[in-house]
């Protein structure tokens, strides 16, 4: 095959493909509020919920963060969004439950954050709405799976919203209109190499 031919199949092939990609970005015509689930054993899927904060914030969207679990608030992702204008960032934790050990604690300090949550969900003036380490606190039985959903689902039409977590279930990913699974290939950790500045806190 000559160099010529083989050109000209490329660009036949490459003419159809943006013909099927067209077609299928001409039929996405609707605009609407988003809810986003990012699960799976996987490292990254507060770091992706984060990269959607960077770009709200772009284009100049307010956005709302509510963290469930952690409790500490030197991480670079707060110092950075939390200095940002039209960022409000909120560290509702008292840190995984091995570590409080109090069942009870960990109810409390979860419908605590739940309400702070639930305020953003039903304002309006939030275009995103990151509900980090949620699944947790749905799959504990520390918030009323339903409540939490029909929440989520009346919120107003245009708000987006994150959801992340492992083990997400299947009424949450049912609601949402993305899901993405994030496996656990492989982590440093599990070689004795610490979390580390920039990469995991």
């Amino acid at each position: 095959m000559t160099g010529s031919d083989q050109h000209q199949r490329h660009q036949t092939r490459m003419q159809r493909k943006k013909a099927v990609i067209d077609a299928s970005i001409a039929r996405a015509n609707q605009d609407k509020g988003l809810l986003v689930v990012l699960t799976g054993n996987g490292k990254g899927k507060s770091s992706s919920a984060f990269g959607m904060v960077g770009r709200a914030l772009g284009h100049g969207m307010q956005v709302g963060v509510c963290q469930f679990l952690k409790s500490r608030t030197d991480t670079g992702e707060e110092a950075f969004f939390g200095r940002q204008p039209g960022c409000e960032w909120h560290v509702l934790g008292d840190g995984f439950t091995w570590e409080t050990q109090s069942r009870e604690q960990d109810i409390a300090t979860a419908q605590h954050g739940w309400e702070v949550a639930r305020q953003m969900l039903a304002d309006p003036n939030y275009a995103l709405v990151v509900l980090d380490e949620l699944t947790y606190l749905l799959n504990y039985g520390y918030l009323d799976a339903e409540e939490v959903l029909k929440a989520i689902a009346a919120r107003p039409p245009l708000q987006h919203v994150v959801v992340t977590g492992r083990a997400a279930s299947p009424a949450l990913c049912g609601l949402a209109d993305t899901v993405a699974e994030i496996a656990d290939v492989k982590h440093a950790f599990r070689s004795g190499i610490q979390a580390q500045k920039g990469i995991d806190l």
